[in-house]
């Protein structure tokens, strides 16, 4: 990739804060295999996945549902290392990320199993190839505390039709609500197939955020959301059903060290 100047840190010496293989299964203290659940309903939310010894696999299965009516085409397997919403009805709650108004459907408890407000995050994964589908990792803004604390890293979103020798993935912040953010999206070019296994590393605080992957720098912001951020890791399928089933990215690690 890059030169040598370009290299990110090397990672703490000390094991992560949250360092996951998934060999234990999925540990409910760290996950809730749900995507944004206060959104919609627990049947369209729900994560389909299989444990294997190379990690987690999210799945998108031929009778899975749409996660909201209203965005279909959209079919989600998602794991999230938190939840937080107002009451039914109301527009309150982690990642209003939709202009057309979302309202909270589901009655979701708070819980903050890992939202570091600065930090490092190594993720190993391989992302999917399969007809349709996007492979992603975000880290969003809580907003248990304040509406505007709504900011999003987006390590990648990785659309399995550009998979090839070379990979064009979209990285980088998006502001949402927070008007204390600017958002700064681009496309990275990266040499080889992210359909194949690869580290993406983001380390953020302090008024920066860098974005890598297989140790090289890709990105460097000068900003950074300064509040409780989930991690979320997600198997999109974006188009209308096609393809065969089912269709999967694979989640082989997930280490993560709070700088706080």
């Amino acid at each position: 990739m890059q030169g040598f100047a370009d290299r990110l840190p090397a990672p703490p010496q000390r094991r992560g804060d949250f360092d996951d293989m998934f060999a234990d299964g999925l540990r409910p203290d760290r996950w809730t295999p749900h995507y944004l659940p206060h959104w919609t309903t627990p049947d369209r939310s729900g994560a389909r996945y299989r444990i294997t010894p190379q990690g987690i696999e999210l799945r998108i299965e031929e009778d899975q549902l749409d996660w909201r009516p209203e965005d279909a085409p959209l079919r989600v397997s998602n794991l999230q290392t938190g939840t937080f919403s107002g009451p039914i009805g109301s527009t309150q709650g982690t990642h209003r990320h939709r202009p057309d108004g979302l309202v909270v459907r589901t009655n979701t408890p708070q819980q903050l199993l890992w939202a570091p407000t600065q930090g490092r995050i190594d993720l190993t994964v391989t992302a999917s190839r399969d007809e349709g589908c996007m492979t992603a990792a975000w880290l969003v803004g809580t907003e248990h505390l304040r509406d505007e604390d709504c900011g999003e890293i987006c390590i990648f979103e990785i659309d399995a039709q550009p998979i090839g020798p070379t990979t064009t993935a979209r990285s980088g912040l998006k502001a949402h609500h927070d008007p204390r953010l600017t958002s700064d999206m681009t496309e990275v070019t990266l040499p080889f197939n992210a359909g194949t296994t690869h580290t993406w590393t983001v380390i953020w605080g302090g008024g920066e955020t860098v974005i890598g992957c297989e140790g090289v720098r890709l990105r460097t912001i000068h900003q950074a959301p300064t509040y409780p951020l989930f991690l979320m890791v997600d198997l999109f399928e974006v188009a209308a059903p096609s393809g065969a089933y089912p269709k999967s990215a694979i989640i082989h690690r997930i280490a993560g060290w709070d700088f706080n």
